[in-house]
């Protein structure tokens, strides 16, 4: 897998990024959002020139971003905004302790709910999350019921029952152990 990561902790960041080379996925690490949206729309360029026929396959640059929400210069959640906004079909992966306010914020901004990765947690469980596509298909499935509420600002309740049936599906998905 190609993996953009954007994690302004440069020790996290280097543990990242160890770890899923170790694994054959080849990283690309930025410390911040502006320089992980300009790598992201250069390797997107590079897709667009090489092979015109990318656009209509839906190749994306990279099989998954990892976002830190709270970052330098640009936060996370402008920099899904911006990637979704060339490519809505990128796999988005946040990764924080401010789950709620991701949460609440993806609904709200983007339309849409991205995968959440609380912080603190193992490095197995990074690996499993980005590894496992079957998380990524159902919560595609949850973003069509927020197809319902996207005409509206969704009330406390709404989010929390999303929040609920997130955690559900990174429970019933993980069945890492922790380093």
């Amino acid at each position: 897998m190609n993996i953009l990561i954007a994690e302004d902790e440069e020790d996290i960041a280097l543990l990242y990024k160890k770890v899923l080379e170790a694994r054959n996925h080849k990283v690309t690490v930025t410390s911040n959002g502006e320089d992980c949206l300009k790598s992201y729309h250069d390797v997107f360029q590079e897709v667009i020139s090489s092979d015109t026929r990318s656009i209509q396959r839906f190749q994306l640059p990279f099989d998954v971003v990892l976002l830190d929400y709270k970052m330098p210069q640009i936060n996370g959640m402008e920099v899904a905004k911006e990637i979704l906004a060339v490519n809505s079909h990128q796999r988005i992966i946040f990764a924080s302790a401010h789950i709620k306010e991701i949460l609440e914020n993806s609904i709200k901004q983007l339309k849409q709910v991205v995968e959440l990765m609380q912080k603190p947690f193992s490095i197995n469980k990074l690996i499993d999350t980005i590894e496992d596509k079957e998380v990524y298909n159902e919560l595609q499935k949850l973003n069509v019921d927020i197809d319902i509420v996207k005409a509206f600002i969704p009330t406390h309740q709404q989010i929390t029952d999303l929040l609920e049936r997130l955690r559900k599906i990174q429970k019933n998905s993980s069945n890492a152990v922790s380093w």
